[in-house]
């Protein structure tokens, strides 16, 4: 049955494969993923190398670090998902990078949203509470704090070490979910492909979206409201850079998360075959458009926030250091009691 149920996926890609519409977004979606690639590497690339090595560990530089590792980390996958991707799905690197693969992708997509989301927070409560803040914000707090979105990364990734391997279907090899060891009778292997999809479609739209969305935008909205108490709001170049953040977060995601979540509600209708054909055109290039957004975090967390002139005319890391260095580092790193530094600059750290 559960060959049978892969099989006629398959013949279901394969006609999706031969029209030309699909074939022109396949071919754009690719463009897409490689630029990505190519972006997300030199641009995350010296966010590490800055944050990592030339300057001293600070809370902000702490989490940007966190997030450029987890979007770099991403991006090393996709040349193996894109000769996939050319190679209409079939797997050609064996079953131990489809296992690898697939768990380094779903823990840092997860784990490079939920850090987004501790980053908002983080921003929040220097704005609304700088002296607990200047207190409280050390390196050492942050370093154990900042564990729990990749733990829960993890966590959610548990159904692709259980489920995820290669299969073998009349001689090509795919890398997907395997359930045939779950069920002894085709209701029940139906039920568990049914109940198992549907759970992780849910998670990824909930957990992985949704929830961290909200987390940001409240963040944002809360950090709106104390800047235009002390108005600072219209002149604020960092809420620009927050709004920027935000608005790509969403653009880039949502597309991506409800054509996931209307596979998941279509699911058992598939077979039926017009609504899964158009959203078997849809998932390359709003998956691509997803996949863009860890190439856009250094530019949007580093370069919108500098002036664009100084940045050509500096080195790129003075300015990256300039971008992510703490506004008064040793007074939001120690429990020193000194002055807390305006919202406006606190927010500089963006």
């Amino acid at each position: 049955m559960e060959t049978n149920f892969v099989i006629a996926l398959n013949r279901s890609d394969e006609m999706l494969h031969e029209s030309t519409g699909y074939t022109v977004l396949q071919m754009i979606s690719l463009v897409i993923q490689g630029i990505t690639f190519v972006l997300g590497i030199l641009g995350n690339g010296p966010v590490i190398w800055v944050a990592g090595f030339r300057m001293a560990r600070t809370v902000t530089t702490l989490c940007y670090l966190n997030l450029a590792l987890a979007d770099f980390s991403f991006l090393a996958t996709l040349p193996f998902l894109m000769v996939s991707s050319i190679m209409k799905e079939q797997w050609p690197f064996g079953w131990f990078l489809c296992k690898l693969i697939y768990i380094v992708v779903d823990i840092n997509l997860f784990g490079s949203v939920f850090l987004i989301a501790f980053i908002a927070l983080d921003r929040c409560i220097c704005v609304l509470h700088p002296i607990w803040a200047q207190n409280h914000r050390t390196v050492t707090l942050a370093t154990k704090l900042i564990i729990v979105p990749w733990i829960l990364a993890l966590v959610l990734t548990s159904q692709i070490f259980i489920f995820q391997t290669t299969v073998n279907v009349s001689g090509n090899v795919y890398c997907t979910f395997n359930f045939s060891q779950w069920a002894d009778t085709p209701q029940k292997l139906l039920k568990v492909i049914f109940t198992v999809l549907t759970a992780r479609g849910v998670i990824r739209f909930v957990i992985g979206f949704t929830m961290p969305m909200s987390i940001v935008a409240i963040c944002y909205g809360l950090i709106a409201v104390k800047l235009s108490k002390k108005g600072m709001l219209i002149s604020s170049r960092s809420l620009r850079v927050l709004t920027a953040v935000v608005a790509s977060f969403f653009v880039c995601w949502f597309p991506f998360q409800l054509v996931a979540l209307l596979h998941i509600v279509w699911l058992r209708e598939m077979s039926l075959g017009s609504k899964y054909k158009v959203l078997g055109i849809l998932i390359n290039p709003v998956r691509a458009l997803a996949f863009f957004n860890s190439c856009l975090n250094p530019m949007l967390y580093v370069f919108i926030g500098q002036d664009f002139r100084k940045t050509l005319i500096h080195s790129l890391p003075a300015s990256l250091e300039r971008a992510l260095t703490e506004d008064s580092a040793p007074a939001s790193d120690t429990t020193t009691k000194s002055a807390s530094p305006p919202a406006e600059a606190e927010l500089q750290a963006m």
